[in-house]
């Protein structure tokens, strides 16, 4: 009887070791998938000093990966090559994620990117895992339940609080509401006033520092038929007007809830932008219809000035023989400038599986390392979003050979806050539709303004 008690005893022990021995051997594996798979940081600061366990930095994809193909859809809407960039982008990540398969699928401009997507979810099909889509459509895209809050995957990311913190504050601004992040700022740009320093440099011109020194370089600088001063695109107006608003002390926009299209403030920038035609005679009449001509018309020498995204930076600086000036737009009092941002956004989409919602985050932080937010920025003239995508040696010998790149980040500092509220599609055509009226001469600015705040008012009451 006592042996037969020392042998359970013994045979006891051996099992609590062995199981103990186990336990230690599968500490680093996790008992279930974790809702975002554990990855290396997206661009790690320095080697490490010595090999990472398996804890700390897995090497490959689990062995219970299954092949997952993506769709992202993605404008093109300014002169750069975008497509091109992309899809160098997506052979670079494949590779890195060989069970991944990402299917771009480009169209012209945003508005045909957040069309398309509607028409998909409301017709009951199934949407692309991601998409980009403008920093401004926050509210509509969350209100319609088309997109899903990042907070889940950022939080199971090893470095997703530095990686969050490390974009540009201006950008983060149209990422943010209730409490959550819904975006990842990707084609970021801001407003940008375009001169040809060699006619200033000709005509004894500083660069402009206010609407008056604006108003007589743009008068000095026009040769009818032959040049005008300034070029100031106005078929889609708000983005454009917000900076004459922001340099006048008063952006339209208050709150998600809150415009204020009739202050005095924004009627005189209103009032400035047809001085510009009527009154000075340095750009044409009315609206402008002229986004996609304007880089040209400035390449050419046809205008002195332009108005335009910093998205057009490469494209004009690969055409123009000339200096070409970038800077934000001059306010009304001497020495100030005012800008906004605007651009597009990562979104991932709901009603897709949960596997291609996490390949599709796999996706964005890829992307948005430092070292391809540089080349993008390089390659495009778009405002590189993360602050550490300019200590890159790429940025800085880029900057170095074209100061521009760089001239445009510091611009963010002018920078106000994009048109982005609740019912943002019916509130811009709303601004749109007034706004172009008081260019075309068909009301006076302060009637209106004051028609516009009305019904949008009218717009955003159910909000309230």
């Amino acid at each position: 009887m006592y042996r037969k008690r020392i042998v359970f005893v013994v045979l006891s022990l051996l099992l609590v070791l062995s199981m103990a021995l186990a336990a230690c051997g599968s500490q680093a594996t996790p008992t279930a998938a974790p809702s975002q798979p554990t990855q290396a940081p997206a661009q790690p600061t320095a080697a490490p000093t010595q090999a990472p366990t398996q804890a700390q930095a897995p090497t490959q994809a689990p062995t219970q990966a299954k092949p997952v193909t993506i769709e992202v859809y993605y404008p093109v809407a300014v002169d750069a090559p975008i497509a091109k960039i992309l899809q160098g982008y997506i052979a670079d990540f494949e590779k890195a994620n060989p069970n991944i398969k990402v299917k771009p699928v480009f169209s012209g401009g945003y508005g045909d990117v957040k069309t398309t997507i509607q028409t998909t979810i409301e017709g009951g099909g199934k949407p692309p895992a991601l998409a980009v889509m403008l920093a401004a459509d926050l509210y509509d895209l969350v209100n319609a339940d088309y997109v899903v809050p990042l907070d889940d995957f950022i939080k199971a990311s090893p470095d997703g609080e530095a990686y969050i913190k490390d974009f540009f504050p201006a950008f983060m601004a149209n990422s943010e509401y209730d409490g959550k992040i819904w975006s990842i700022p990707f084609q970021r740009s801001v407003v940008t006033l375009y001169y040809n320093a060699d006619l200033f440099e000709e005509a004894g011109l500083q660069p402009p520092d206010s609407w008056q020194s604006l108003a007589e370089a743009a008068q000095k600088l026009t040769i009818p038929d032959k040049r005008w001063g300034i070029e100031w695109p106005s078929g889609w107006p708000y983005w454009l007007f917000q900076p004459l608003a922001i340099g006048n002390g008063q952006n339209i926009i208050q709150s998600p809830t809150e415009v204020v299209f009739d202050d005095p403030k924004v009627i005189e920038a209103a009032q400035f932008y047809i001085d510009l035609s009527h009154k000075y005679h340095a750009m044409p009449e009315g609206v402008q219809k002229n986004w996609g001509s304007a880089p040209g018309d400035f390449a050419k020498g046809a205008a002195a000035m332009i108005v335009h995204s910093s998205g057009s930076l490469r494209g004009i600086l690969n055409q123009a023989d000339f200096k070409v000036g970038v800077m934000a737009v001059p306010g009304k009092e001497p020495g100030t400038y005012a800008t906004v941002t605007g651009g597009g956004n990562f979104y991932i989409l709901k009603n897709v599986p949960r596997e291609e919602q996490e390949a599709a985050w796999k996706f964005v932080q890829f992307v948005t390392q430092p070292k391809y937010a540089a080349d993008f920025s390089i390659q495009t003239g778009y405002v590189a979003t993360r602050q550490s995508a300019y200590d890159t040696d790429a940025m800085k010998a880029y900057i170095e050979k074209v100061p521009q790149a760089g001239q445009l980040k510091d611009m963010l500092q002018y920078a106000g806050a994009e048109l982005s509220c609740m019912n943002l599609g019916k509130v811009r055509n709303i601004f749109h539709k007034y706004l172009q009226a008081a260019y075309n001469g068909q009301m006076p600015p302060a009637e209106a303004m004051k028609q516009a705040q009305q019904e949008a008012d009218k717009a955003l009451e159910m909000f309230k």
